[in-house]
This record gives structure tokens, C-alpha cells and sequence, in this order.
């Protein structure tokens, strides 16, 4: 039954629950994403119905283009934020990498969840077992959609050749298998994981072949901002580690308006109550680039434990039982850290960068 923009369901007793209706997209990854979300909020929520309502997005559309070229930034995101505005889901998870770093009015992340394995992975043609990219054959062509993953690779491997493609995980995988194009295919160790196919990487790239993308490896849950039950039923998801993290990233790819169409990278880590940020920006091939690291504390004092603001979103992320004050200083990192790469010329690397790739 429905009633006003929610949806009801009565059970066996005769008692009435809401059904919390949750947006995906169609792809098997996606649908593992949900699905792990979906079944915590069960452990946690045991009356609540979850109803799972797949759709297929502008990016899962587009198959023949490289999504840098594309130039679109919600390309994964509007149709499930459309369906979120006419109430017709409730929730929708998001890989956090393809969300824009500021959202449409009305929405925010009301969790980010605990972040797998951020880094690249290598997954080889099956005829280089036991191969890493340092000792493939010279002109072996390297499979990535992505900018920052290319340009980072070029520089570090100059004997490879990098082209694009697009496409799912299964979809890129079996073009690898079953064709001689590539040698080799770059993807998120992410994701390989959450399908199961650990198996397939031979090598994960660490930071200083590969720095990851802003939010690479973090799921992230979208609400209406308005929806103060459904804001705090699904806070408790939040990993405060990978909050804070991720603000300071989503917050350094802002400042330089970054996204998919120029090469930026980011690593991040907390150690000892220190959040520290590495950020980069290349050219688009690699020969040019920019890199600095910086740190902030994360100890909140206790003035900063009890002024979290409920309605403050940062960079989109509302999380109102994490430090305020530990956010702002997220936020500021990465503000900070942005800036200091735009006094040394970040503007015209990543300008030149967007000038070539709309001109491919």
C-alpha cells in the first residue's frame, strides 16, 4: 500500500512496516553493493522491508566513449537521483568514486561504509601468467578507461601502450580473455574483490606507481536531506576513519574542480590521530605533474565533541555522529592541499590536460 511518497507493506500480524525502497545500478557489481548494504541494514533494522529497485544509468548506456570524453559528471548518478527525488526509492548506493563532489540540492550521503582495498589492480592476459608490468614485452597494450590511471602509468612505464576500454568488470574482463587486444587491464581491486575474482590480480599498484581516485573503494549510501528517519536509520553505517578520509579527498577535488575528464589522484591514510592526504595532478601523459603531501589532526577537543551540526553537509557527506571538528579539519586538508598545487601551477597542467583530451 502507499501513502503520500512512502510505501507500506502489512505482514502476517497484521502490523504495518514502511518498505525502504533502494535504488542500484543493474550491473552485477552494483547489485553485490546494494546487496551488502541491504543485509547489514537488516542485521541492524530486523522489521524494516528493504525492497532492492535496479535501473540502468546514462554511463551504463554509453558503451563506445571514454567516460572522460563524455564530459558529464553525474553520468552514473541522475537516474538514480532522479527516482530519489520523484520517491520512487528511498536509498541509493553509490560507489562514492562516481559521485560528483557537489550534489544536486536536496540530496546528501547520509553513510559512507568502510573502505575496501582503495588501490588499482593489474589483471593479465592469461598468456602473461606471472608477469608485472615492469616485465611485459615492449608495446604491450595496456587496457584502462581512465585518465589518471594512464597518465600515472605512462610516465612509470614508458614501454607500455595504454588505450581505452570501457565497458562492466565482466564485460572488460572478457574482452581481455577472449581477444588478443590487451596484454593486460587496469581496474579498481575493489571491485574485483566484492566479485569474488581475487584470483584475477596478478599485481596491485601501491601509491607510488598508482595513486587511486578521490573516494576509490568506499560505498556510499544517498538520501533525501529532508528524510531526518531515513538520514539517521542509515548513519550508523558511517566508518569514521574512511569519513574522514574521504571528505578530505572529495574536498581537495573541488578546490581543483576536478573529474573525470583530467588526470587527479589522491592517497590517504590515518595514523596516530593524523590524517595525512597525498594529492597529484598530471597531464594527460604523465610527462608533467604536481605532488605534495600534507596533515591535520583528527583529535576532536572537547569543545568540537559536542557542536556537530546535524545539517552540515561537507563536500555532500552529512555525518552527525562523527566530530565536527574532525570533519572541518578533513575538509580543510584537502581545501588546503588543493590550493598549495594551484599556487604551483595546478590550474594550467589540469587546463592543458582538459584542452587535449576534448580535442582526442
Amino acid at each position: 500500500m502507499e501513502e503520500g511518497p512512502y510505501k507500506y507493506i502489512r505482514d502476517g500480524n497484521g502490523k504495518v512496516n514502511r518498505v525502504i525502497r533502494i535504488g542500484t545500478r543493474q550491473s552485477q557489481l552494483a547489485r553485490i553493493q546494494t546487496d551488502s548494504v541491504a543485509a547489514t541494514l537488516k542485521e541492524l533494522y530486523s522489521d524494516v522491508h528493504l525492497e532492492i529497485v535496479g535501473m540502468t544509468t546514462t554511463g551504463d548506456k554509453i558503451l563506445d566513449t571514454a567516460l572522460s570524453k563524455i564530459g558529464e559528471k553525474s553520468l552514473f548518478t541522475k537516474e538514480l537521483e532522479n527516482a530519489l527525488e520523484k520517491n520512487e526509492v528511498d536509498l541509493v548506493v553509490h560507489s562514492l568514486k562516481d559521485l560528483p563532489t557537489t550534489l544536486p540540492p536536496g540530496f546528501t550521503i547520509g553513510a559512507v561504509l568502510k573502505r575496501e582495498n582503495p588501490h588499482d589492480a593489474v589483471v593479465l592476459h592469461p598468456k602473461h601468467k606471472g608477469k608485472t608490468l615492469e616485465t611485459l614485452p615492449e608495446k604491450s597494450v595496456i587496457g584502462t578507461s581512465s585518465l589518471r590511471r594512464a597518465a600515472q602509468l605512462k610516465k612509470r612505464f614508458p614501454h607500455l601502450d595504454f588505450k581505452d576500454i570501457r565497458g562492466n568488470l565482466n564485460t572488460r574482463l572478457k574482452k581481455l580473455d577472449e581477444k588478443d587486444d590487451f596484454a593486460a587491464i587496469i581496474l579498481a581491486a575493489a571491485g574485483l574483490r566484492r566479485m569474488g575474482w581475487e584470483n584475477r590480480i596478478s599485481q596491485i599498484l601501491m601509491p607510488e606507481d598508482c595513486m587511486y581516485a578521490v573516494g576509490q573503494g568506499a560505498l556510499a549510501v544517498e538520501v533525501r536531506a529532508r528524510d531526518d528517519d531515513l538520514l539517521e536509520m542509515v548513519s550508523v553505517l558511517h566508518d569514521t576513519d574512511t569519513v574522514l578520509r574521504c571528505i578530505a579527498e572529495r574536498a581537495f577535488l573541488r578546490r581543483l574542480e576536478g573529474g573525470c575528464s583530467v588526470p587527479v589522484a589522491v592517497h590517504t591514510e590515518v595514523k596516530d590521530s593524523q590524517l595525512y592526504l597525498t594529492g597529484a595532478v598530471y597531464s594527460l601523459d604523465g610527462s608533467d605533474s604536481l605532488k605534495e603531501t600534507m596533515q591535520t589532526s583528527i583529535t576532536a577537543t572537547e569543545k568540537g565533541l559536542d557542536g556537530v551540526d546535524e545539517r552540515l553537509q561537507r563536500v555532500g557527506v552529512t555525518a552527525s555522529k562523527i566530530s565536527g571538528e574532525a570533519q572541518d579539519r578533513a575538509e580543510r586538508l584537502g581545501t588546503d592541499l588543493a590550493n598549495l598545487l594551484l599556487s604551483k601551477g595546478a590550474k594550467e597542467i589540469l587546463t592543458v590536460a582538459r584542452q587535449l583530451n576534448d580535442a582526442r
